[in-house]
């Protein structure tokens, strides 16, 4: 079995920061504490609206980390030009609509496949590697190969918010997906929802390299590291 590869993503320490558009708490401590606490990558996705994550995060963060950067993005001019003069380790190409509140699925690669296409190919020349987010579909599996990518991405969100007979249903399509995938020699990530309850289904898939995970992690972390928040400041005033 290969071995697994973490993703941290650091997208929520910026939504809790644009809360107040201040300064705090910083996305590249966040990601500086993820490095040294062992993630293999730092993944970020930069919003067409800046939701969360801004242009100056995402270069900071690349020029400060000894780990690879993922930055999640739709394809649009825009934000293309940004990682190209970034230059990521690698560029995951991800649906965003301005109305929802995280991503609802994957891409539709069939659909925009000649624009892919030629976004894949500028990434490639540039010496980034380029996934692409979608759902466990043959068809859109098939598209990723065509498109000239290295990897995909299967959105996990169906699975994660489903339980019983139907997320049993879900893991197998996401199961044959991988195996198809491999077969056509992409490597396999894994993301969203995903959390120390359900992952572990999706870790055990044979071919599995990647995941990435940000909510649960930034979910946890905002409770357990509470107490010693207040203690650091409780020490300062008595």
């Amino acid at each position: 079995m290969l071995k697994l590869v973490l993703g941290v993503n650091i997208d929520h320490i910026a939504t809790l920061r644009q809360a107040r558009r201040g300064l705090e708490p910083d996305p590249l401590q966040a990601a500086l504490i993820a490095q040294k606490a062992g993630a293999d990558l730092i993944t970020i996705h930069l919003r067409e609206d800046r939701r969360h994550i801004q242009d100056s995060d995402v270069y900071k963060i690349k020029e400060n980390i000894n780990i690879p950067l993922n930055l999640e993005m739709a394809p649009v001019p825009e934000i293309i030009e940004i990682a190209l003069k970034v230059k990521p380790y690698k560029v995951t190409l991800v649906p965003e609509r301005r109305e929802e509140i995280t991503t609802e699925g994957g891409l539709n690669v069939v659909k925009l496949l000649p624009d892919i296409k030629r976004t894949v190919k500028r990434f490639i020349e540039s010496g980034i590697k380029v996934s692409m987010f979608i759902e466990a579909d043959t068809d859109q599996i098939l598209a990723t190969k065509e498109s000239g990518a290295d990897s995909l991405e299967i959105h996990t969100g169906k699975y994660a918010n489903s339980i019983g007979l139907e997320r049993e249903k879900i893991l197998k399509c996401i199961q044959e997906g991988v195996l198809l995938a491999k077969g056509l020699g992409l490597i396999v990530h894994a993301g969203h929802g995903l959390n120390e309850e359900n992952m572990d289904a999706i870790a055990k898939i044979e071919g599995m390299e990647e995941l990435n995970i940000g909510h649960s992690i930034i979910s946890r972390a905002a409770l357990l590291g509470l107490s010693q928040a207040i203690g650091d400041i409780k020490k300062r005033i008595i």
